[in-house]
């Protein structure tokens, strides 16, 4: 990535040894950094490098890997503007959501980041080679050390003997060897059977190992000592043993890629050399894909086919989806793949983490099918007498394609999620039409929150929280007059209803739309309102 990122036409080999030393650099000084904050720093001081990391550059000349990247993409990317460069790379490179990359360019400081990725997407450049084609030799993948040996070595040897040694186990069989944590616990590697499910639940836990490494003791090994490694691995107190489960080890796009499990934290090993990757995956849910990388992903296996939201047929083979492509919203965020397997239909989507989420709706008032039950009991009304979610129809994927760029980005991962539009209908005083929508999200570590949302032609507004099942939700709103009404909405058999102290004046109710006018600049004055639903 460094070594893309650069300016100008400078030799490859002087090329690869700064961007080796940028990184370098970067990982030994904040070892313990998170990803995202470790390739922000490395892509600031690549796309700009000080002419200080080509003094004493000899170390890092010393440490090149055998092949290096075609010099006429080299050339190439050095005609792009610098935020191109770099989008470019974390598109093609890194394989980067546009929306991530949009979260990039802005801790990068790029202010209008958008036309900068479809200035990136729309480059025509050579092709790039599979990463793995430039790896590092054996032994060649740590930081060069430019400090004597002796002082070193003895630094080593004394942390070893005051720590103890990582022991990593495969099974039955002993796998030490490899560098880890200083402590004594043992790392197991377990894998399910292919028939561990039986018609049980659909949890991660009786996903069975896949992949064509699957029974690569080297490769499983390597992703077990990376995993140990992380920061983030397991911990767990006193001496007691951790247990790794293989979900996959296998070749994608030509790379090395592991996934391993333990409890609640997936992790995603990606070749020797890269850090591991570690996200939020909830232990009971195995309904949805586990990322590979590459805009690949490895289904359930009980999921037989995949298409995109479009219909278009996505191939699989052994479980590992083609290259998927992100959802066609201004966000990068949406509808991402159609599943149908031996636990019916669903559609999962991009909500801005690693792994998708299971989209849902909740029929709509209008919906003449609202009224009575599908076939296959699926969306039958839950306990308070509201329909419950079901599988999204195709006004349901039109619907999330709005929805997903309108939600703010949660701060934890989802596992499913739920919308339901409540209201549509023309706004006053010249406002043209509008939908109000509540979107249910549940979270890996449990508990649900409610969003509302009023979606208007290319605007959105978020309105606070919401029950999916008595949806009422309200929001100050400026007309095109300039002049400011409280507007709120409830749900069919419902009226919406506001307590104020003074900040309202008239208050007319159309519908189930609430429109309220209000004294100039008492939309900003902080007096609270109490919004409530009352049943017709």
């Amino acid at each position: 990535m460094a070594y893309f990122v650069q300016p100008g036409r400078a030799r490859r080999v002087y090329r690869m040894a700064v961007a080796r030393r940028i990184v370098d650099e970067v990982v030994t000084r904040r070892p313990r950094g998170d990803l995202a904050r470790q390739r922000t720093r490395v892509l600031r001081r690549a796309m700009r490098p000080s002419r200080r990391l080509r003094i004493g550059l000899g170390p890092w000349l010393r440490a090149l890997p055998a092949r290096l990247p075609d010099a006429a993409l080299t050339a190439a990317l050095a005609d792009l503007e610098p935020p191109v460069r770099v989008a470019w790379v974390l598109r093609r490179v890194e394989g980067m959501r546009r929306y991530a990359v949009r979260d990039q360019l802005l801790r990068l400081r790029v202010r209008d980041p958008w036309p900068v990725i479809d200035a990136a997407d729309a480059a025509e450049l050579p092709d790039l080679e599979p990463p793995d084609a430039f790896a590092f030799g054996p032994g060649m993948d740590h930081p060069v050390r430019r400090r004597p040996l002796i002082p070193v070595a003895a630094a080593v040897a004394l942390t070893a003997a005051l720590g103890g040694a990582l022991v990593v186990t495969e099974n039955e069989g002993s796998l030490a060897g490899g560098e880890g944590p200083a402590d004594d616990r043992r790392l197991h590697l377990l894998t399910a059977g292919p028939g561990a499910r039986r018609g049980g639940p659909a949890r991660l836990d009786v996903w069975p190992a896949r992949g064509d490494l699957a029974g690569d003791r080297r490769v499983t090994t390597r992703a077990l000592r990376a995993w140990a490694r992380s920061p983030a691995a397991p911990r767990p107190p006193g001496r007691g043993d951790v247990g790794a489960q293989l979900l996959f080890a296998g070749h994608v796009d030509g790379v090395p890629t592991a996934l391993l499990r333990n409890g609640d934290r997936v992790a995603r090993y990606s070749g020797q050399g890269r850090p591991v990757e570690i996200f939020t995956a909830a232990a009971g849910d195995g309904s949805t894909p586990l990322p590979l990388g590459g805009g690949r992903y490895l289904l359930a296996p009980w999921d037989t086919r995949a298409a995109t939201p479009g219909g278009r047929k996505v191939r699989v083979d052994a479980g590992v989806t083609e290259r998927v492509p992100a959802p066609k919203t201004p966000c990068g965020r949406g509808p991402l793949l159609r599943l149908e397997g031996a636990d019916g239909t669903r559609t999962v989507g991009d909500l801005g983490f690693p792994r998708p989420a299971v989209l849902t709706q909740r029929p709509a008032a209008s919906d003449p099918d609202a009224r009575r039950p599908a076939p296959d009991g699926r969306g039958a009304k839950d306990a308070s007498g509201a329909r419950a979610a079901a599988p999204l129809t195709a006004d349901g994927v039109r619907l999330w394609d709005r929805v997903a760029c309108a939600l703010p980005r949660p701060e934890r991962p989802v596992t499913e999620a739920s919308a339901r539009q409540f209201w549509t209908g023309a706004l006053p005083h010249g406002g043209g039409t509008a939908e109000w929508v509540c979107t249910n999200l549940s979270f890996t570590a449990g508990g649900p929150a409610g969003e509302a949302t009023l979606l208007r032609r290319g605007a959105h507004h978020a309105t606070g929280s919401c029950d999916a099942a008595r949806p009422v939700s309200g929001t100050w709103w400026q007309a095109p007059s300039g002049r400011w009404y409280y507007l709120a909405a409830a749900g069919p058999g419902l009226v919406p209803h506001i307590q104020s102290e003074g900040a309202l004046r008239a208050t007319e109710v159309r519908g189930r739309l609430l429109v309220a006018s209000s004294p100039r600049s008492a939309h900003h004055s902080g007096v609270p309102i109490t919004l409530t639903a009352r049943a017709r």
